[in-house]
């Protein structure tokens, strides 16, 4: 990853700015924070990608940085495939991580079988070639009986099985599309 030292990531969520620098610690990158004058998309895509990428652009177009960006989310079997791509607007526009999670609850039995998608879209502005690129991670569990763990944000206290950072990490929707964007990474600066 010869001359990448650090990225922008594309969110105002201090949860995911959290778990992207312990995500890609590990390989020596540092995540920074958007920089507040720079404006987002809203997320209005119909997929996970389609809300990602345009958030990755701006940032990127904004800043001259390389930037990621993700949208992920939750997608219930019960639900068929509830609430996807406005999971962090499921009980409304405003709706708080509590309030979306009650309302999954509500509605999903205990034990249904419940999926996590990460998109995670990487934008260089600055390189030749590939300067787009979308990664795919995915876990799957299942609906708790009640909210239960002190960890986590949005559907995490929801979702079996409970795990720590680390373990988490390991099995995340987002731990997946973080592990095939360095693999990726490191054969393009291997090749290049």
């Amino acid at each position: 990853m010869a001359g990448l030292e650090s990225l922008l990531l594309a969110t105002r969520n201090p949860h995911k700015l959290r778990e992207f620098n312990r995500l890609l610690a590990g390989a020596g990158l540092v995540v920074t924070p958007l920089p507040d004058e720079v404006a987002l998309p809203p997320e209005d895509g119909a997929t996970f990608a389609g809300n990602a990428l345009p958030k990755a652009r701006a940032a990127a177009a904004a800043t001259g940085r390389a930037a990621i960006a993700d949208d992920s989310g939750i997608e219930a079997e019960a639900l068929g495939g509830r609430p996807g791509v406005r999971s962090a607007r499921y009980a409304g526009s405003s709706a708080t991580d509590e309030q979306n999670l009650a309302k999954l609850m509500r509605e999903a039995p205990v034990g249904s079988g419940l999926r996590y998608v990460c998109a995670l879209a990487y934008v260089d502005p600055s390189a030749p070639s590939d300067a787009e690129r979308v990664f795919f991670g995915e876990c799957r569990g299942r609906l708790a009986a009640e909210v239960r763990g002190l960890g986590g944000f949005g559907y995490d206290p929801a979702f079996l099985p409970e795990l720590s950072d680390a373990e988490k990490d390991a099995i995340s929707h987002r731990g997946a599309a973080v592990r095939e964007f360095l693999a990726w990474l490191t054969e393009a600066t291997d090749d290049g």
